[in-house]
């Protein structure tokens, strides 16, 4: 069935056709997959398990045989039952509880038939190749993409929207490279620049930033299910920030994605693998464990298995594997056997199937060097005490040997003189003079014991300043089987090596195949997925949806493209190295390029057209399938604190580092258990970092980002739902962070400003949406600063307790009335739909 998300493309793609001649060509990928697939595949598809008749219709040999009759619809049984009018003929039968076919739908498949019921491989297993661009049509095209979309757009007579103007067009840059607003200042230095290219210019400061590394590594987080937790039973925590910071520095060094890839993968299975690399297999260990004491170890191996699979399978040939745990998927070309052969790979990867996984720490360069010398004068003191612990054992030996009269031969002369005295006479007070010989040597022993017991305190203290993640390490593979309807329980399943989905080729290796190959199979040209499944969702990144709208799946279920020709161009272009390289935009001879795929989509004219259209286009299409205008959506979760932080002047833009705790509710983990744990917001800049890294329990995600559609990444998550609900703005109004952020930003209102109403606010917005404010929006907010004043004067008490909020200090010298006021004003700015809005 098809994810409702989904349902409005796939009306539009089945609609399309009918406005065609009835003699035009039907496209089978296009016209009739998708109905065979919804409507015939669960009992007459790839599934022998549920297949009724001994009846395939998704491969043409079986479907001629007993349904089809090529060029003749009529005689045809497959049209003969669908238009059957008894209940116990008709297809699909009432028991299979789906909607009839259309009359629309019927007509279509008539036609195929007559036309000879042509058979394609489903496009997105087919290696994509470089179609040629069409030709330009007037000036409007900038680039290949521009072409692509001139042509399909012209079909549809559709008229593209102009260029959105520079203050929109820095915003959405700003948004889309760093997720983060521009300053006004940022937006002067656009609007002064009179340069033909000052929007390259722009373009290529951005992909720059050290910023753009986290705003890619929002999404990429997403798929991959990174979090601070471990998810199952008590949820504990588990340190893995290391990780986040190699992704961030991934994309801000614009890591080749062959590379990114395979350094996840199997980065600790690389000859001399690096720190970072090793870091990067950390991917592996990003699942969910668990450390319930009563768990079966048999079980959770087999959930863990069969958690990889779905996650790299989605991650990066959006597939929907996790369907043929159970049984082989019902309508795409994957089987049982292809699910745990893939699952086989990670049979390498040590790991407690039940409790804490162990730790790996990972000193920094300069912890390393401080741990080496400490551990050199640690040898060296526990040396000299050693030294000094022989001598006195000696000194004592040789004292009994005197006092017994033993051979002297090679004493030490202190003691030997002690000696000749005792051997001449042994009252009490002549071995009162031997004890006091000792005595002077015992002390000397406490010096090195103090300074051994020193050194191994700072030693202990700095091992707990240093970092530890979790990494892959391999070693002997666990035995892999099919296991019958997914039961861990039964072993009777066949064993599997190792392999990849056999409908999508197979590896040439020599011995077992690991990691390590399985990485490379993914990158390598002749792979007919992940180049294409990383285009569409960078293009979804950069206009709000992809060319496949459905992003973990381009499956038989998934919504076709809507430009399959450019999808594959950008493909290829992607995964092919830059003849022409250009440094200046982070651009190498090598392929797999981010920053340089990311600019030439930031640089077509398609990108930079106005989000606002006549209403006959929108009426036309709605969707935006035929990109006839930019794309406009509220900001993730994340962004949406992050805008209001930069806002208000609060955000600390430190890259990197352990996850922080921002303010949450108290007593929202009251039903954490095994320990039961409380939430210690934390003080300092650490309050005011990136969403991004705000501490992500997957049980209890942070209700702020909860609120904004978060995921608790539990599971990949290609694409976020973006909801619009009243919570949201009660968020934005009550939660103490933009409460904080409010009045933070009054009192720049009220010290940068100026001093008249009307200058504040047009202050205030140009920070805030970076326009000046317009009358009837300076009409509104005067009266309303004007009815808080009033009622903060009469009320200070209130006004000091919203001027309570947060951490910082409540500013010297400004009358608490006027802050209060402005701090509503501000609350409103920041609750604006456009001020939360990438237009």
């Amino acid at each position: 069935m098809l994810p409702s998300s989904v349902l409005p493309f796939a009306a539009a793609f089945l609609a399309m056709p009918l406005q065609a001649a009835d003699d035009a060509p039907i496209d089978y990928t296009r016209d009739i997959k998708p109905i065979l697939a919804s409507q015939c595949y669960s009992c007459h598809g790839p599934d022998e398990g549920k297949r009724k008749a001994r009846l395939r219709l998704d491969e043409r040999d079986a479907a001629i045989k007993k349904a089809i009759k090529p060029g003749d619809s009529a005689k045809s049984p497959l049209i003969e039952r669908l238009v059957s009018k008894e209940a116990d003929e008709v297809m699909p039968p009432p028991s299979a509880k789906k909607p009839p076919l259309t009359p629309a739908q019927i007509d279509l498949l008539k036609r195929w038939i007559d036309q000879g019921a042509k058979f394609d491989v489903h496009w997105a297993y087919v290696k994509p190749t470089r179609p040629t661009p069409p030709a330009a049509t007037g000036d409007w095209a900038k680039n290949p993409i521009d072409r692509f979309v001139a042509a399909k757009r012209q079909a549809e007579k559709l008229p593209p929207a102009p260029e959105a103007d520079r203050i929109t067009l820095t915003r959405r840059l700003y948004f889309d490279l760093l997720g983060l607003p521009p300053t006004p200042a940022e937006v002067d230095v656009v609007l002064k620049d009179t340069s033909a290219n000052w929007y390259e210019k722009l373009v290529d400061r951005l992909l720059a930033s050290k910023h753009y590394g986290e705003r890619m590594a929002i999404y990429w987080l997403d798929l991959v299910r990174f979090a601070d937790t471990a998810g199952y039973h008590s949820d504990n925590h588990r340190d893995l920030w290391l990780y986040r910071e190699y992704v961030i520095d991934a994309f801000n060094n614009n890591k080749p994605f062959d590379r990114f890839t395979i350094e996840q993968l199997a980065g600790d299975l690389l000859p001399n693998a690096t720190k970072q690399q090793v870091i990067a297999s950390g991917y592996n260990r990003l699942l969910q464990t668990t450390e319930e004491g009563g768990a079966q170890a048999k079980e959770y191996t087999a959930k863990y298995a069969a958690d990889r699979v779905r996650n790299i399978s989605v991650v990066w040939f959006a597939s929907t594997m996790g369907c043929a745990e159970c049984h082989n998927h019902k309508f795409d070309p994957f089987t049982m056997k292809d699910f745990y052969s893939l699952a086989s790979f990670f049979a390498d990867i040590k790991e407690k199937a039940v409790g804490r996984q162990d730790q790996t720490p990972l000193p920094t360069p300069a912890q390393a060097a401080q741990l080496q010398e400490l551990d050199g004068k640690i040898a060296q003191a526990q040396q000299r005490l050693n030294q000094r612990s022989l001598a006195l054992d000696e000194a004592q030996a040789y004292w009994e040997l005197g006092v017994q009269g033993g051979e002297t031969k090679g004493v030490p002369k202190p003691i030997l003189d002690a000696l000749a005295v005792l051997s001449e006479k042994r009252s009490p007070k002549q071995r009162q003079d031997i004890d006091a010989y000792f005595r002077t040597i015992a002390p000397e022993l406490k010096e090195p014991r103090n300074e051994l017991a020193d050194l191994q305190k700072q030693k202990d203290a700095l091992l707990k300043a240093v970092p530890s993640t979790l990494v892959s390490m391999s070693g002997p593979a666990r035995t892999m089987r099919i296991l019958p309807r997914g039961n861990w329980l039964d072993d009777s399943g066949e064993a599997v090596q190792p392999a990849v989905p056999a409908s999508l080729g197979a590896l040439e290796v020599k011995g077992r195949p690991t990691r390590l190959d399985l990485a490379h199979w993914l990158v390598s040209p002749d792979h007919p997925l992940t180049a294409r499944v990383f285009v569409n969702r960078l293009w979804k990144l950069s206009f709000g949806q992809g060319l496949v709208r459905s992003l973990e799946d381009f499956g038989i279920q998934s919504t076709p493209p809507t430009h399959p020709e450019l999808l594959d161009w950008l493909a290829v272009e992607f995964a092919s190295p830059s003849p022409q390289p250009s440094p200046a935009a982070g651009e190498g001879a090598t392929a797999w390029n981010i920053k340089k795929l990311h600019k030439l989509i930031l640089m077509s004219a398609t990108y930079r057209q106005s989000s606002v259209a006549p209403k006959e286009v929108r009426d036309r299409d709605p969707g935006n399938l035929w990109l006839a205008r930019q794309g406009r959506f509220r900001l993730d979760a994340e962004l949406v604190r992050d805008n209001a932080l930069a806002v208000s002047g609060l955000l600390v833009k430190k890259i990197g580092g352990p996850s922080v705790k921002p303010y949450q509710p108290a007593g929202y983990w009251q039903f954490l258990n095994f320990p039961k744990r409380d939430w210690a917001e934390d003080k300092g800049e650490d309050q005011y970092r990136r969403g991004m890294y705000t501490y992500w329990q997957r049980s209890f995600l942070h209700p702020s980002l909860l609120a904004f559609d978060a995921p608790s990444r539990e599971e990949c998550t290609a694409e976020r739902p973006r909801s619009s609900t009243p919570l949201q703005a009660l968020v934005l109004l009550n939660d103490p962070t933009y409460v904080e952020a409010a009045r933070a930003f009054a009192e720049r209102i009220v010290q940068e400003g100026g001093a008249s109403v009307n200058d504040r606010l047009n202050w205030a917005y140009r920070q805030a949406v970076s326009r000046p404010i317009k009358p009837e929006e300076a009409k509104v907010l005067t009266a309303l600063v004007q009815q808080h004043l009033e009622e903060y004067t009469a009320d200070p008490k209130a006004a000091q307790q919203l001027l309570g909020t947060g951490q910082k200090p409540a500013p010297q010298g400004l009358p608490l009335p006027e802050l209060a006021a402005w701090t509503s004003v501000a609350r409103v700015i920041l609750n604006l739909h456009e001020t939360i809005t990438r237009n």
